[in-house]
């Protein structure tokens, strides 16, 4: 039952979408994400039995939408990256950084948080600097209470 069902909504998608492009159109939509994100596999991937996957091959238009946007955003075919996105290996075998300024650009947005962490801390009232003036040797000022007293 559930291979005829899936076998169903394989063909239904597949009159669906005709001989368009993308499932709306000429532009993908979140239809066409979801979709493909769940034919992609079904398509590419080994699996144990084949019946829902060569049913899937049968669908020329599902295969040829498949293919088209494997080929439009994924060009490397899901295998290794790109060559204009090479990853430099370091000294101890790990990956080295990508991007040199990498550790800079962390510092920054630390520094750019905790700026806005204060800023809103002070807005908000829940940080306030009251200026005072110390007396001579360090002393501190007056209250206001006690100053009434001493007149």
């Amino acid at each position: 039952q559930l291979y005829r069902d899936a076998r169903e909504c394989l063909t239904l998608l597949s009159q669906r979408l005709g001989s368009q492009k993308f499932f709306f159109g000429d532009s993908p939509a979140s239809l066409d994400a979801f979709v493909f994100s769940r034919l992609a596999p079904l398509l590419k991937a080994k699996l144990p039995n084949g019946k829902l996957q060569q049913h899937l091959k049968s669908l020329q238009n599902l295969c040829n939408y498949c293919t088209s946007i494997l080929s439009l955003y994924f060009p490397w075919d899901g295998g290794e990256p790109p060559a204009s996105a090479p990853r430099a290996v370091g000294a101890d075998g790990g990956e080295a950084e990508d991007d040199p300024h990498k550790w800079r650009n962390q510092l920054l947005s630390v520094l750019v948080g905790l700026a806005a962490m204060l800023g809103y801390a002070f807005l908000s009232g829940i940080v306030s600097i009251q200026r005072g003036s110390a007396g001579p040797a360090g002393r501190q000022p007056i209250a206001l209470e006690e100053e009434e007293e001493e007149e």
